[in-house]
Formats: C-alpha cells, sequence, structure tokens
C-alpha cells in the first residue's frame, strides 16, 4: 500500500462539567464525548525520501510544525524511525476553532493511518499513548463513539452508543478563544452543575428524550456572557422543535438534537435565514471515527 484515505470524525459534548482548576493550571473534567458523522478526509501518500509534508484547502490553517497533523506524524516517525517519508493533503470540512475537536481528530487520523500505511502493527491503546502526547481529545478521537472523559480528558471510559437521532450543527462566524473561557470561568463560583452521571444513565436506558434534558455545558456560562447570539441560537433551534440545544466544548458551535430528519432540515433552514449562521450541517451520531476508504 503506497497511499490510503481516512476520515476524520468531529466530536460533541453531550454533557461537560469542570470539577476544579488543579495546581499545574489545568482544569479537571468530566464529560460526555460523542462522535458525529462530519468529517475531515485525509489522504497519505507514502514517500521514498524521508520528510513530513502536509498540505491543507484552507489557508487558515498552518502546513508546518504548528499543524496537528504534522505533530502526531513527527512523534510517530521518530518513535518507530520509520526511514522513508509521508505526504499529508488535508480536505477540511469540520468548522475550525468551533469545539468539535477538528484539530485533535485530524491528528488522531493521521496516526492511525500511519498505523496502516506502514504496517506498524500498533494497537488503538499503544497509538493512544502517542495521541495524549499531542493533545489531551486525541486519545478519544482515536476511540471514537460515546465516552465518559475526565481528567484533563485523558480518562476514557466505553459507554453504550448514544440514542440514534438527527443532529443540527451550526457555527457563527465568531471565533472564541479556548484559553479565554478557561482563564474566565470562576468554578467556585458555579452554582449548577451538570449531571453527567444521570445523563450516563439515560444513555445505558438509549432514552433519547431524558438523555436530551440532561444536556448541558457549564463553559456556557462565560461564553454566552461574551458571545450572546450562541444563546440566540440555542433558543431558535428550541423554538423550532429541538428536543435540546447546547453548546459543544468552549464553543462556538451549537448543535441541537431531533427526532426526524426533515424537523432538523427546517429547523437549520430557519437558523440559517437570521444571518447568524457561518456553516451549518445536519448530520446524526456515529460510533466509528478513523475510517479508512
Amino acid at each position: 500500500m503506497d497511499r490510503l484515505t481516512i476520515r476524520a470524525m468531529a466530536k460533541v459534548n453531550l454533557g461537560l462539567d469542570v470539577l476544579r482548576r488543579r495546581e499545574d493550571g489545568y482544569h479537571e473534567v468530566k464529560m460526555i464525548m460523542q462522535t458525529v458523522d462530519l468529517y475531515d478526509e485525509l489522504e497519505l501518500i507514502k514517500k521514498d525520501e524521508p520528510g513530513i509534508s502536509v498540505f491543507c484547502d484552507t489557508a487558515e490553517l498552518p502546513c508546518d510544525e504548528h499543524n496537528l497533523i504534522y505533530k502526531a506524524v513527527k512523534h510517530l516517525t521518530d518513535f518507530h524511525k520509520i526511514p522513508c517519508g509521508v505526504e499529508i493533503a488535508l480536505k477540511k470540512k469540520i468548522p475550525i476553532a468551533a469545539g468539535m475537536a477538528g484539530g485533535s481528530t485530524d491528528a488522531a487520523a493521521a496516526l492511525s493511518g500511519m498505523n496502516t500505511l506502514f504496517s506498524l502493527g500498533l494497537s488503538k491503546d499503544e497509538l493512544a499513548k502517542i495521541a495524549v502526547k499531542i493533545g489531551a481529545d486525541v486519545p478519544y478521537c482515536l476511540y471514537g463513539g460515546t465516552y465518559l472523559s475526565e481528567g484533563i480528558g485523558e480518562i476514557l471510559t466505553p459507554l453504550p452508543p448514544a440514542p440514534d437521532c438527527y443532529m443540527v450543527i451550526a457555527k457563527p462566524g465568531i471565533g472564541v478563544s479556548t484559553k479565554y473561557v478557561y482563564e474566565n470561568l470562576h468554578i467556585e463560583t458555579v452554582t449548577r452543575h451538570p449531571d453527567i452521571d444521570g445523563m450516563i444513565e439515560t444513555i445505558r436506558q438509549n432514552d433519547l428524550q431524558k438523555m436530551a434534558a440532561k444536556m448541558e455545558n457549564v463553559l456556557e456560562t462565560v461564553t454566552i456572557k461574551r458571545y450572546p447570539e450562541i444563546d440566540r441560537m440555542k433558543k431558535i433551534l428550541l423554538a423550532n422543535g429541538a428536543l435540546n440545544a447546547l453548546m459543544s466544548g468552549s464553543g462556538p458551535t451549537v448543535f441541537a438534537l431531533f427526532t426526524q430528519e426533515e424537523s432538523a432540515k427546517r429547523a437549520l433552514s430557519e437558523l440559517s435565514g437570521t444571518g447568524l449562521v457561518k456553516q451549518g450541517f445536519v448530520t446524526k451520531p456515529a460510533r466509528e471515527t478513523c475510517v479508512i476508504q
């Protein structure tokens, strides 16, 4: 095999809580991660000469050593002393800086693709030990599906698949700094926390209505205060039949759950008509990530 194409799936947070700020400055979290059927595509091509080349179809991303794909491949090639090189072309569809782990899932897909392309024979658990050096979300993006994520995001516990549904995913035309959100989250003053344990129980019961009712994100207390359009988007989706709507990660992307595809499409159309949406999709939860084509 000299080349392969792999899909890198996005994620949303069905629930996100922050428990405390640790002495090392990191925040301890408890959240439910869910892969969705919205993906970037990476094409990996084996080269005789050593070196890593990354090409992106958007100027918004760096293509040098600052790119997470490059970092992932460099870690892997250095650790396993791969003598030849690789060229990676990225087709970007997941919104950038959107709270959907776009960079992390691209890095995970690069690790998984390299493992196959160069017949390294590494298990996902072995790849995850490399992945955590790149970012806290990267190990989860190797596994995909529905997971409880704890610690700084690196402690993962598999859950049963989330109930089937349709999702509207909408990113407004604003950028949100994750650093800003966490720096301005004063967790000691937060009086209401998401019921993550309760959400896990609703997932085990495969009860979509109850799961949707449990959807909360403590980071909204910071992001919505700064960007009220996020709250406007949620209210519009709820007014158009969503079971619930939530900001994913540190934002600004909003997602909403629906029982019917047509209802989801109509709600996205209504929301898009307000001018608040830069990118919008109707999709579903997914059970796989890093899918080789």
